[in-house]
């Protein structure tokens, strides 16, 4: 069975679903290590304007990793290592994506599943979908490179909240607190989550890729550049920027080229 799925649904939008519904979509060290390698090959296409990540089953995003292979992947230090090998690079391969990434979430969304909705650029879920990290009641910490996902969706105080708690929170509850982007009907999450693609994808492509890069280097260095600031300058000479100016004079809808 193909653990991460990939389905093409149009010229730019890809999706891409943890497939393993029959336990809800739990994640085991050969999901982590397949989803990074489909996530760096993504990252290559240059036409590829939107990336959708999902559980299958419509029941559950994930719920985290399976439990039941802790014992032979990681019932000691030297094991867990090497274990977040594999699982940390995933993450990185996600945050890293040039491509706007959707994370379509329905059902549980817990654990090393709200990990890697974390590292998506934005979130949907419906009203019936829970989050969390109850890792506590394992013994377990929360890596660090894991812990700066969750970071950077929400603040410090939040992040120790879901972590010292351990509670299981409530999609209103989750979008007070910034972990998601949008809540709607349970229903309404497939089409909502699309929609916004669609919208991403309207968008100039290089713009979308430049504003991702400029977002998380000001975030890891807490600082502007003169070099990165003059690299948002490189939109006007594009033949994309030519279009969209033109098409805003003329009141006719752009289609850009990624040119």
């Amino acid at each position: 069975m193909t653990l991460i799925k990939k389905k093409k649904i149009n010229k730019h939008i890809l999706e891409v679903s943890l497939n393993r519904p029959e336990k809800l979509n739990a994640l085991t060290k050969p999901m982590w290590k397949e989803l990074g390698k489909v996530f760096k090959k993504l990252s290559k296409i240059k036409d590829l304007r939107c990336i959708v990540i999902r559980g299958e089953g419509g029941k559950s995003f994930s719920p985290g990793n399976d439990i039941g292979e802790f014992e032979k992947e990681r019932s000691n230090s030297k094991l867990a290592k090497a274990y977040g090998v594999f699982l940390h690079g995933t993450l990185r391969a996600i945050q890293d994506c040039p491509i706007p990434t959707v994370a379509l979430i329905e059902g549980i969304c817990v654990g090393g599943g709200m990990e890697i909705a974390a590292c998506c650029d934005l979130r949907v879920c419906g009203t019936s979908s829970r989050f969390g990290v109850p890792i506590k009641r394992l013994g377990l910490t929360m890596a660090a490179k894991e812990l700066q996902a969750l970071l950077g969706i929400t603040n410090y105080s939040t992040a120790m909240e879901i972590l010292l708690e351990g509670r299981i929170l409530s999609a209103k509850e989750a979008y007070e607190k910034n972990l998601v982007n949008k809540v709607v009907p349970d229903e309404d999450v497939e089409k909502e989550a699309y929609k916004t693609a669609e919208l991403i994808c309207e968008g100039a492509p290089k713009v979308a890729r430049w504003h991702k890069q400029f977002a998380k280097e000001i975030l890891k260095t807490g600082k502007v550049t003169s070099k990165l600031n003059n690299l948002g300058y490189k939109c006007y000479d594009t033949k994309d920027f030519q279009i969209g100016y033109k098409s805003f004079l003329t009141k006719t809808k752009p289609k850009f080229k990624n040119k």
